[in-house]
């Protein structure tokens, strides 16, 4: 037999898959002639196939510099670059493949999933459509286009592609697996559920795709249902990071933390660089567990892994906020502000809120996240309306002992019965509180939509045949945003829970005041903004009054001297203002900061920073949680509080005006920062608004050196307590329903929100 006999029999071998058997025919016709074109090019190819790629692209170039224009060698040559990760030169051996034979549908294939790789998606997209353009039929170009599609975002006609697969291979179950995961994308979750059903029903033994529904049910709240889903893939292919991933935010939202936990190590026991993973397990071990140092070690990791890793440079940001660790603070928050610019989901609204000073920003990151989590879904069909009254539901995850609760309870209360009928639809879980009670007691009717998918919820609004629907949360607490998304409501309205935009579409309008938008930002919102008089802000005039308060000394505080106080969450603290406040304590002899503490990290972090601006760390004195009557009767034993920046105290605002402390605020740049300038207003105290932070610190230092003045302050707060516009729970009840019927004729008429903008008078 000679050479080239023995040359066609391993090539049968290999086309037959028996590669031992043509790796011996081979070297045996290379072992008789070392030249042998076809002896060296196979076995390269065959090395390939072992993953030997360096060996492979040895013999593929020595094949070649006996024949440099066989058009099949330079293709598989670039195939061994690929496997190489020598991208480019992988190319250059594919163009010149093509340049050679133009209709060599395996160049153009190659060429297309290594452009691919290399995310150059247009050009690769042109690839493919050549390849298949010769094999209209080829199940890997079509697929191989679709995947491209995807990775480009351009996920309608990634389906589209999809569907040419399945119409040429029904039974491909990846491809329905994949055309699931655009569905879910597009937020058509029940669209999504029927592809990955196809997907198993093809092969029932498909790990991804039972892990795919796990995840889509869990993200439709329908946690048991999910939690068997990802058993079964489980139980199928241990091995799948994903899925354990997916279990762990099942567990954890079946309130089941240390479960969750095994999920998220084993998923990074699988896969050591699972971003996902260490942001998921971050969450877990800051929220549910307060172990701030493993939560700030999974999010570096989450960045080291992925350093645009959805929203984890601003979780990290806020976490350290949160400790009052300000290490690289400018730095990082200039990084966010550019990535929020360029169009990167490097933060989450709520978060951004304490350090943004545009509201610019504001509305590019809202808008960000709202396309991402939260786009326009398949609307609910909403019932007919009947009879004469408006129906407002309220949707909220607070209906309990929380500061929302505590600013809505009168105005729930005093709502007009016989113009509109009060629906509350809870994303919460109930308390048992008096708070609790006492708003079960204010509402017509509550609804529990906890457990209900979105959709589901919607649903159940849209049968309560709700005219307006209020969104209490925005971004914040337990907010149920795409609940909206699926429009149960003809009329839907972003109210004091998130103060800013929402960047959603499908919300019309948001309620607010000239201070906190001013005109000249309306086109900083999304929603049309509807300007009530004096502050948008609800408050409770039926609220505790102290009337007596504990001895200083009980508090922790000196009996005699200045205090500053300031109980905001530590995350709204910033180096500038803290800078300004140490300032303050240096130039006002016998005086201490007061400050709520939020946790047991938070405390060693603040007074370093104060021995670092030389004052004495025992200056600031730290308080303990109490109940909310408690805390209101400890907050007269202090002497002034002092506002934060960018964003300003808000419900704490009102708690301080409400006993009488007065406060101190700089008019911030955006909403949240200039709430407190609002509030002032409304309470008769306008002179406290000061437009910078050197005319903040001169006056804080001034009123600390005039207790006659400043007790004529706390006089006039206490005088105007049930006069000023702030605590006129009427007053607001009836400006919010002259907004809300106006919004209704309008809707009735056929108008837009749009075609009104005005400022709403308690009339």
């Amino acid at each position: 037999m000679d050479a080239q006999d023995r040359y066609r029999r391993a090539a049968q071998h290999h086309r037959d898959g028996c590669l031992d058997e043509a790796e011996r025919g081979y070297l045996n016709v290379l072992a008789g002639m070392p030249a042998h074109f076809g002896a060296l090019h196979m076995l390269g190819v065959l090395r390939s196939q072992q993953g030997r790629h360096d060996e492979a692209l040895s013999l593929i170039d020595a094949a070649l510099s006996y024949k440099q224009d066989d058009f099949g060698a330079l293709s598989n040559k670039g195939l061994a670059l690929q496997a190489l990760d020598r991208c480019d030169e992988a190319i250059t051996c594919f163009k010149q493949a093509i340049a050679l034979k133009a209709d060599f549908f395996q160049a153009h294939y190659n060429l297309a999933r290594v452009l691919t790789k290399k995310h150059r998606y247009t050009d690769a997209i042109a690839a493919f459509d050549k390849a298949i353009a010769l094999q209209p039929t080829n199940i890997g170009a079509l697929h191989g286009r679709a995947d491209t599609l995807a990775a480009m975002g351009r996920l309608m006609e990634a389906i589209a592609s999809y569907d040419k697969v399945l119409f040429h291979a029904p039974h491909l179950a990846r491809a329905w697996n994949d055309r699931g995961i655009m569905l879910w994308r597009l937020n058509h979750p029940q669209e999504a559920l029927i592809s990955y059903g196809r997907a198993i029903a093809c092969e029932p033994g498909f790990a991804e795709a039972w892990s795919n529904i796990g995840g889509l049910l869990q993200q439709m709240h329908r946690h048991e249902e999910a939690l068997a889903a990802l058993n079964r893939a489980i139980a199928l292919n241990p091995r799948l990071a994903p899925t354990w991933n997916n279990r762990g935010s099942v567990l954890r939202a079946l309130h089941r933390p240390e479960s969750a936990l095994d999920c998220f190590d084993r998923a990074l026991a699988l896969d050591p660089y699972y971003a996902e993973a260490f942001a998921n397990r971050a969450t877990l071990h800051w929220v549910d567990r307060k172990d701030a140092a493993s939560a700030i070690a999974d999010l570096q990791q989450a960045l080291t892994a992925d350093p645009d890793w959805p929203y984890a440079r601003g979780e990290l940001l806020h976490l350290k906020m949160h400790l009052c660790d300000w290490k690289d603070f400018d730095e990082t928050v200039a990084q966010i502000d550019a990535a929020v610019q360029s169009g990167k989901r490097a933060v989450r609204p709520f978060a951004y809120q304490s350090v943004a000073t545009t509201s610019a920003n504001l509305k590019s990151c809202a808008e960000l996240f709202a396309t991402h989590h939260y786009p326009l879904a398949t609307p609910v069909t909403q019932r007919s309306r009947s009879g004469e009254k408006i129906r407002i539901g309220y949707v909220s995850g607070e209906f309990r002992e929380h500061a929302t609760a505590y600013l809505m309870a009168g105005l729930y209360e005093r709502h007009d019965r016989d113009r509109f009928a009060i629906t509350a639809f809870d994303t919460g879980r109930s308390d048992g509180s008096p708070t609790r009670r006492r708003l079960e007691a204010a509402f017509d009717k509550c609804v529990a939509i906890a457990d209900l998918s979105d959709a589901g919820a919607a649903e159940a609004i849209a049968a309560e045949g709700i005219d307006i629907l209020v969104n209490l949360n925005g971004y914040f607490g337990e907010q149920r945003m795409g609940i909206f998304a699926h429009r149960p409501a003809p009329i839907q309205v972003n109210y004091l829970g998130y103060p800013g935009t929402l960047g959603a579409p499908y919300i019309d309008y948001i309620l607010a005041d000239r201070y906190v938008i001013p005109e000249a930002e309306r086109h900083c919102y999304t929603e049309q903004v509807i300007w009530l008089s004096d502050s948008y802000q609800a408050n409770d005039d039926r609220r505790f009054i102290p009337q007596s308060a504990p001895e200083r000394a009980a508090l922790g505080l000196p009996k005699t001297g200045f205090v500053f106080c300031n109980f905001n969450q530590s995350y709204k603290l910033t180096p500038a203002v803290f800078a300004r406040w140490m300032n303050i304590l240096r130039k006002t002899d016998d005086s201490v900061l007061w400050l709520w503490r939020n946790n047991p990290y938070q405390p060693a972090n603040l007074q370093r920073a104060a021995s670092e601006h030389g004052v004495a760390p025992d200056r600031l004195i730290f308080a303990q949680h109490m109940p909310l009557e408690q805390h209101l009767a400890r907050l007269s034993r202090a002497d002034l509080f002092l506002d934060t920046l960018p964003c300003n105290a808000h419900t704490t605002a009102s708690d301080a005006l409400w006993v009488g402390l007065p406060l101190l605020t700089c008019r911030g740049s955006t909403f949240p920062g200039r709430v407190a300038a609002s509030l002032l207003d409304a309470a008769g105290l306008p002179e406290l608004v000061v437009e910078t932070m050197d005319a903040y610190e001169r006056e804080a230092i001034a009123l600390s050196r005039d207790r006659p003045r400043l007790q004529s302050l706390r006089a006039r707060l206490v005088r105007n307590r049930f006069a000023c516009a702030l605590f006129d729970t009427d007053g607001i009840r009836r400006k919010l329903e002259a907004a809300y019927t106006r919004m209704w004729d309008i809707h009735r008429n056929g108008g837009k929100p749009g075609d009104w903008c005005m400022v709403v008078t308690a009339a």
